[in-house]
């Protein structure tokens, strides 16, 4: 049974050259490639953590709108544990 999901994803800039709209589309194509069907991408932008755990003071934040299945969810989810790029990962149901 599909249902719609969000995603909220902290992007490390820190030492990456690519640009954060292509971090993004490369974020969303993993999130299609594992079956997860993409509503809507708010990008919300670079905010400073209050203090620095693992030496990273600022990510990007990003809100993906999903329409999924369980499994492809969790397939997503752990095709993007192993991104670099991606700092931390949260989803609730929407």
């Amino acid at each position: 049974m599909k249902r719609n999901y969000e995603a909220l994803i902290v992007i490390d800039l820190k030492g990456k050259e690519d640009s954060v709209d292509t971090l993004v589309n490369n974020i969303g194509k993993d999130f299609e490639k594992a079956g997860v069907k993409l509503e809507q991408i708010d990008q919300l932008g670079k905010r400073d953590f209050p203090y620095s755990p693992r030496h990273v003071t600022a990510g990007y934040f990003v809100k993906y709108h999903l329409n999924a299945e369980a499994s492809a969810l969790d397939s997503a989810r752990a095709k993007l544990s192993l991104n670099d790029s991606v700092y931390q990962q949260y989803y609730q149901r929407a």
